[in-house]
């Protein structure tokens, strides 16, 4: 299955996106964008946002101009608040804190950090132990640059797991996936939450005993940046 469906309204559409599935148009074919409009009867989703096709999770999409120019606009004023899951078998050089500099585009469609801060990627974190040989990660990005928490992870000395491109372990899947996302909308917030649905190391109650700490991600005490 390409996505669960976790919300729909006038205004806007979310699901939990599986990994593995383009959000765009990929070389002629579909994407989930017009999947999921297909599916509920839409003429059109705009994508509010984007996730990397290896990434899975909550995923927002706008269903009318209107709504899309204002969840854009709060996206581009960094008023979403967005939290990741990430697995890895290395220990970071850090168990928390966060990470920050430019980003280049390096060989091959991969991207690297730098030392500069000109206009700097942010993400914060947070790691613990899942099982011997596997941590957990949660990540709090400030910015959302072009395989961001792909390249901060790599930058921690510890890849995702089951992503080649950034040095991770080969595995049945890439272990990034978007945990919650929460924004301001006609004068509420607006939470929404869905856990990884594929994924041996995601499946495992090990995993979900591990994040039991982080279930309420906005009143944690995060890193200084």
């Amino acid at each position: 299955m390409q996505y669960s469906l976790i919300e729909r309204n006038d205004d806007f559409v979310v699901i939990n996106k599986a990994p593995g599935v383009t959000v765009q148009r990929d070389d002629g074919q579909h994407g989930l964008l017009e999947k999921v409009a297909s599916d509920l009867g839409l003429e059109k989703l705009f994508p509010v946002h984007r996730l990397d096709k290896p990434t899975s999770g909550v995923l927002l999409m706008a269903c009318r101009p209107e709504s899309n120019q204002v969840l854009s606009g709060l996206f581009q004023a960094r008023e979403v608040e967005k939290y990741y899951l990430a697995l890895s078998f290395n220990k970071p050089k850090k168990k928390q804190g966060s990470i920050k500099g430019d980003m280049e585009k390096a060989r091959r469609g991969s991207w690297k950090l730098t030392t500069t801060q000109k206009n700097p990627a942010v993400t914060q974190f947070f790691s613990q132990s899942l099982a011997p040989g596997v941590r957990s990660y949660l990540l709090k990005p400030h910015t959302g640059k072009t395989h961001q928490l792909r390249v901060a992870m790599r930058s921690l000395g510890a890849p995702i797991l089951g992503d080649k491109r950034y040095g991770g372990e080969d595995s049945d899947r890439t272990y990034l996936h978007a945990w919650q996302l929460s924004f301001p909308w006609n004068g509420e917030t607006k939470r929404f939450k869905a856990l990884p649905e594929q994924g041996e190391y995601f499946l495992n109650p090990a995993f979900f005993t591990s994040i039991e700490p982080w279930g309420k991600p906005e009143l944690l005490e995060w890193p200084k940046i």
